[in-house]
């Protein structure tokens, strides 16, 4: 993960700006807590500003790119915490675990390190996702592939539950799925930067092509357009919390 945003992550903070309801639900779902580890913790966004956070990132780009205001941050992996057990009182993984090396070992080393919750947004790799999989469908392979199944989670963190967590249409955060209501947003190499699995894909010319040529002939609107009514949607992200 540290090689891959040295090498893309310049610019990041700029596609990636923390979405102020995606940030309420994260913040509910830590719960009354002072302390936080923020592992995988890239720019700080979701920090909750009302506690002592500590984060932990491997990449020296994306700490480089962190607020002035924001906690700590420690350069070392999710897969081994330079902290004693117990240190913090919840440990909280914001879209990071699918980039972990050894998965199993770093949900183990968010619980060995938390008194308290373990909270990890993710996606469920057996949702569909949005329309954006029928024009690259090769994003349902680079899902299957990099994201846990939900279950993995309980198996080793112990007990949890998976909270929705619905992405509203005009979300400031521009992560895979985000612009569901944007189309056009998936044509600015500048948005698709902020993401990496458009980094990890290796043809999206032939998709991409296709999309804009269904946005000049109306055609996306035809078969999409009456995702224009709605506010938000289940687009597969769910926070995963320890009980």
């Amino acid at each position: 993960m540290s090689a891959l945003y040295d090498r893309i992550g310049t610019g990041y903070s700029a596609a990636r700006r923390p979405d102020p309801r995606l940030a309420d639900a994260i913040r509910a779902a830590l719960g009354d807590v002072s302390t936080v580890v923020n592992v995988g913790a890239g720019t700080g966004n979701y920090e909750p500003a009302d506690c002592e956070v500590t984060a932990v990132e491997p990449s020296t780009e994306m700490i480089a790119q962190r607020r002035p205001d924001a906690g700590k941050a420690v350069q070392a992996s999710a897969e081994a915490l330079p902290f004693p057990d117990d240190s913090f009182g919840a440990a909280m993984a914001v879209l990071t675990v699918h980039h972990w090396s050894d998965q199993a070992a770093g949900l183990r080393e968010l619980r060995r390190v938390a008194r308290g919750p373990v909270m990890i947004a993710t996606f469920d790799p057996d949702h569909p996702g949005t329309w954006l999989t029928d024009y690259l469908p090769q994003l349902r392979a680079l899902d299957a592939e990099v994201m846990p199944p939900l279950g993995f989670y309980g198996e080793h963190l112990g007990e949890v539950v998976f909270i929705p967590l619905p992405i509203p249409h005009d979300c400031s955060d521009g992560f895979l799925y985000s612009y569901w209501r944007r189309p056009e947003a998936y044509l600015d190499p500048r948005i698709r930067a902020g993401s990496s699995s458009f980094h990890l894909l290796d043809d999206l010319g032939t998709g991409l092509a296709r999309l804009a040529a269904d946005l000049e002939s109306g055609a996306w609107e035809d078969r999409y357009g009456h995702l224009r009514e709605l506010d938000e949607i289940d687009a597969g992200y769910r926070l995963v919390r320890t009980i």
